[in-house]
């Protein structure tokens, strides 16, 4: 890799547009929806403003694979990527890989993000990466088919989201099978384990582990949240769905073949586009709320971090501070529905103009239920691998909700007892 990085910066500086002292910085960029090209025309940008050029790393689709191999890199102390793209969950897991960027980028720039988002990605005093889009789940729905079915808004708690969704498949599937009520992210991975943790929070069942890091999990209400789920399966949701990410999810619901779908912000952009089948037939909700319980969103998003083992630290820096300053953010905004982390971009007309639901569902951003790695620290991946892997038993129909909630205490239990 470090061959092709110097061909690169000798074909830039050949080509006449690079200046003095420019370098090549590797950037690691995710792929799910249009983020890479979002993030290869970003730092284009930069490039062309800098006179550096810009290699890009093309990350894997699914966060566990992507953690894993960055991992790998850092543990190699790995010279080959400068900047890395990082979920809000991993700053206690990686920040002794990062550089502290605090001091580095003014103060009154840092201010401007969300502080939550902000201290989720400051361990132990040190800024470990900075804000660049935040996320949280959203119900996803069908417009006309709502209408249609004669509904006058979307459903409020998961048992009239049910109820709507056996409707509207039930009529649909006069006319085409392989229609469904709802999908959702139900593979066993990190995407599982941000659906549940909202399915689990909206039934008033915790959120795994508290704040103060005592395992909660292993209660009534998380476990009928679990087996409300499993009821999903083969009733309004295909059996299929235990395997389904983030974009299998989007491609069956942008292709007109769901009515509802739980996702992320980005999916409202690609279903506008022009290729789309359910284009100007979305509508966008708080995910439903749980029997006795009230509405909860995954928090979710992404931040740039700059490598302890970056040979160009400086320019790494500049183009985090570019990329997740509030011009960059605004394009991403506006061109892939990626909800900015900068407060006053809210209030930008522009945006509002593309992404309506960024101004009515401001407060499921802002109130978002947060993962808990805070607390587990070190050992978030092994505790959010339990979780999951303990779900997905009951989505697929091989232990009931009590159980699978009172063994996973009993395995959590033990992950804590090696210290998080």
């Amino acid at each position: 890799m470090k061959k092709a990085i110097a061909i690169l910066g000798l074909t830039t500086a050949l080509a006449g547009a690079s200046q003095a002292g420019a370098v090549t910085v590797t950037l690691a960029c995710g792929t799910v929806g249009q983020e890479l090209q979002l993030c290869k025309e970003g730092a284009a940008r930069w490039a062309k403003k800098t006179g550096n050029t810009v290699k890009i790393f093309e990350s894997p689709n699914l966060t566990n694979d992507r953690l894993g191999l960055y991992q790998q890199q850092l543990a190699a102390k790995s010279s080959d990527i400068d900047v890395y793209q990082l979920d809000v969950i991993w700053p206690g897991l990686l920040s002794q890989h990062f550089v502290d960027l605090k001091g580095k980028i003014p103060a009154s720039e840092v201010n401007t993000h969300f502080k939550g988002i902000v201290a989720a990605n400051t361990v132990g005093g040190k800024l470990v990466s900075m804000p660049w889009f935040t996320d949280a789940g959203l119900l996803y729905y069908r417009t006309d088919l709502l209408k249609k079915y004669g509904y006058n808004a979307p459903p409020k708690t998961w048992a009239e989201m049910a109820t709507m969704a056996r409707k509207i498949q039930s009529g649909e599937q006069k006319t085409n099978k392989g229609f469904a009520g709802f999908v959702f992210q139900g593979k066993n991975y990190e995407g599982l384990t941000c659906n549940a943790l909202e399915w689990v929070s909206s039934f008033g069942g915790g959120t795994i582990v508290d704040d103060s890091g005592k395992v909660t999990i292993n209660n009534a209400k998380a476990a009928l949240a679990l087996d409300t789920a499993a009821g999903w399966i083969r009733d309004i949701s295909p059996r299929g769905v235990t395997t389904y990410g983030e974009e299998e999810a989007r491609g069956i619901f942008q292709s007109g073949n769901a009515a509802f779908m739980r996702n992320w912000p980005y999916a409202w952009a690609l279903g506008q586009s022009d290729d789309s089948k359910v284009k100007g037939k979305i509508g966008v909700a708080p995910l439903p709320a749980g029997v006795g319980g009230k509405p909860a969103a995954t928090l979710g998003g992404w931040n740039l971090g700059v490598s302890q083992y970056s040979k160009n630290q400086a320019a790494a820096i500049d183009l985090v501070r570019y990329l997740t300053g509030p011009a960059e953010q605004k394009i991403r905004a506006i061109e892939g529905a990626y909800n900015p982390t900068i407060t006053t971009l809210y209030q930008d007309k522009a945006i509002l103009a593309k992404n309506p639901f960024f101004g009515s569902l401001y407060s499921v951003f802002t109130n978002a239920v947060a993962r808990p790695s805070g607390p587990t620290k070190s050992k978030y991946n092994q505790v959010s691998q339990a979780f999951s892997t303990a779900v997905s038993s009951v989505l697929n129909g091989n232990t009931k909700g009590q159980a699978a909630v009172a063994k996973l205490n009993t395995d959590l239990a033990r992950i804590k007892g090696r210290g998080w």
